[in-house]
């Protein structure tokens, strides 16, 4: 962490990081090394997700969770997420920890990971040692594990965009497109690793026999690995602090500025005085202005200034949400219901029939291969997330935004009318270049609107760089809350059209659909950067 400080420009980062929360300088380059670590943190997560996706179900369904509070566990931490993340975003902007702004943050939101997989992983069998009562042992059950995937998924939800802002604040601009890049990287290799570990059947092996059960199995690993990334994460890059401006600035004016008069007034003859005889009002301005921004970095975002910050927001950047909002209900509408697809539809397999019955078998069988699908999508997300860099020299920004959207449109319309067992591993690839794509492209286009704001407040003659709102962590944060708007829309939509169809391919064909209706909103609406 110490190995930059003798760099010469790693102060003037400093000082100017310090004096507002929208204020920066161009950070150092960083080695390859620190921005590969400062990416483990989201192989972390997805490991957990990974692993998240293949246990939570049968827990759920092993703890007697009833079907109507199915509906409850999945959309309740999306609303908190949609309703309080620029919240947090905000208040990280305005963060004064010593430790740096978001660092507090991604630590906390870390441990309440881990607090969530403890508990939906373990809580049944914590709570079987401690109540003896079956009914009260089922109420605390049910009750335990739901606090504990909600918990999970409201920290995991959360934690993406202060790891973002957090890059954005100490990385170069071309330093961000290759931490982005080693973050799609990662969030791959750690889904795949979570899916392939999931997959293994560790009740008759010697470690799931020591432990317990395969859930103690799979929690030791993801306690294990998520602790490890996390600790490696926030040890990566150090994080200039954001501290008191009236402490910090106005000391140091008084030391380099020599005092006129004791109130504050030039006196006749100073050195301030100009040619046509008036005092010079400059000093007094830039105090003022420090001032200022001194009480707006104090100042907090009541919910009321947020919303009113986000719905001011530029065009653009409006756009750019809503065109991850579309990609994200397209990716989320198909890897939701994928596996449940490829056991009733690939597999013609019924989830209905009885546990013994040759059709469930089969059923449970298109369910595994679906995980091997997800595993490809996780595998080919992460090679294309290397191809990207070489990519983006070609066919910019545009080009792979849209080529996302329409692969992924494609690939899902493909799969929908002509299921087949292996032509859909085979467009499962199809998935993983969209994942990639979301993964990297928006917040590409995040910092490439800030690096041009940035060089717009400095060509501006007594341009305010303090007056925004505005931070890293507010646009970061409005840019992930796509993701839990998705998941509502996901969740309360889609069971109602599986429902209505009366099969759950209409589920392939709506994410085909809402694919290809992104890909001409992102040639015609996201504003791109030269």
């Amino acid at each position: 962490m110490g190995g930059n400080s003798g760099q010469p420009g790693l102060h003037t980062y400093r000082s100017l990081a310090e004096e507002a929360p929208f204020v920066s300088a161009e950070p150092p380059k960083r080695p390859m090394g620190r921005l590969i670590m400062h990416s483990m943190v989201m192989f972390g997560r997805e490991f957990c997700y990974a692993v998240e996706a293949a246990y939570v179900t049968p827990v759920l369904l092993s703890v007697g969770l009833p079907k109507s509070l199915y509906s409850m566990v999945w959309l309740l931490s999306p609303i908190l997420g949609f309703l309080l993340q620029p919240v947090v975003g905000s208040a990280s902007d305005h963060c004064h920890s010593r430790w740096g702004r978001r660092r507090p943050y991604i630590l906390t939101l870390g441990i309440m990971m881990l607090i969530g997989m403890a508990l939906y992983l373990n809580g049944d069998t914590v709570v079987a040692a401690l109540i003896a009562n079956p009914r009260r042992k089922l109420v605390w059950a049910i009750s335990v594990t739901m606090v504990g995937v909600v918990l999970f998924d409201f920290a995991a939800d959360f934690i993406d965009g202060p790891i973002k802002a957090y890059l954005f604040d100490v990385c170069s601009h071309q330093d961000k497109e290759r931490g982005l890049h080693y973050h799609a990287l990662f969030t791959g290799f750690g889904g795949a690793l979570g899916y392939v570990l999931g997959a293994i059947d560790w009740a008759h092996l010697e470690l799931g026999r020591v432990l317990g059960s395969e859930y103690q199995v799979m929690f030791f690993f993801s306690s294990l690995v998520l602790t490890f990334c996390v600790i490696v994460h926030l040890c990566s890059i150090p994080e200039a602090p954001l501290r008191d401006v009236a402490k910090d600035i106005f000391p140091q004016q008084a030391l380099q500025e020599p005092t006129l008069s004791s109130d504050g007034m030039y006196e006749y003859g100073s050195i301030e005085k100009v040619k046509n005889g008036y005092i010079n009002p400059e000093p007094a301005m830039q105090r003022e202005k420090n001032k200022n921004h001194a009480e707006q970095a104090h100042r907090t975002m009541t919910m009321r200034s947020l919303l009113r910050a986000l719905m001011s927001m530029p065009p653009h950047y409006r756009y750019l949400c809503i065109s991850h909002l579309i990609g994200w209900t397209a990716f989320l509408s198909n890897m939701l219901f994928f596996t449940d697809f490829m056991g009733q539809i690939v597999y013609h397999g019924d989830p209905y029939s009885a546990h013994n019955s040759t059709e469930f078998l089969i059923y449970e069988r298109g369910v595994e291969v679906g995980c091997w699908g997800l595993c490809i999508n996780s595998v080919f997300s992460s090679v294309y997330s290397y191809f990207q860099k070489a990519l983006v020299s070609y066919i910019g920004l545009k080009g792979l935004y849209f080529t996302g959207y329409l692969l992924f449109g494609l690939g899902t319309g493909f799969i929908g009318l002509f299921p087949n067992v292996y032509s859909t591993l085979v467009l499962c690839t199809m998935f993983g270049v969209m994942s990639s794509t979301l993964y990297t492209v928006p917040f590409n286009l995040i910092a490439e609107y800030h690096r041009e704001e940035e060089e717009e407040r400095q060509q501006t003659p007594g341009g305010d760089p303090g007056s925004s709102r505005r931070g890293k962590g507010v646009d970061c944060a409005a840019l992930t809350c796509m993701v839990q708007l998705a998941q509502i829309l996901v969740g309360g939509g889609l069971g109602f059209l599986v429902n209505m169809a009366g099969s759950v391919v209409v589920v392939v064909i709506t994410a085909s659909a809402v694919a290809l209706i992104g890909c001409c909103f992102v040639a015609l609406f996201v504003r791109y950067v030269d």
